[in-house]
């Protein structure tokens, strides 16, 4: 294995809130089965970017896709998520960590919404 995907979202005190990022990482893994795919949580749930991240490295992984699952570009992503980036590329200075822009802000992302909404599917 070369590339791992982490899905990261925020984390809360209800184990059910984590549901979806589970059906989401499930979806991924059936259309990318030869790419381990893993989620992470900011806080309150585990395990957390950086475990998740040594998780991935120990598996093989050389490059560590993190996605966040947030809506928007918000404090959390901007200023929290890099921090946690450079802590795991002190301890895994070999790997390459690419992160993406938050899901939500994609413009398909919006469209599914918006046809949610509209037609409360």
């Amino acid at each position: 294995m070369s590339c791992a995907i982490i899905l990261f979202a925020h984390g809360a005190r209800d184990p059910e809130w984590a549901r979806p990022l589970q059906r989401l990482a499930a979806a991924v893994r059936a259309m990318e089965p030869d790419t381990p795919v893993l989620t992470a949580f900011l806080e309150l749930m585990e395990p957390s970017l950086a475990q998740a991240a040594s998780l991935a490295v120990q598996a093989g992984a050389v490059t560590l896709v993190v996605v966040p699952v947030f809506l928007a570009q918000g404090g959390h992503v901007r200023r929290d998520v890099p921090k946690i980036l450079d802590e795991i590329r002190a301890q895994h200075p070999a790997v390459r960590i690419e992160l993406r822009a938050a899901v939500g802000e994609a413009q398909t992302v919006i469209d599914a919404m918006a046809q949610l909404i509209v037609h409360n599917n």
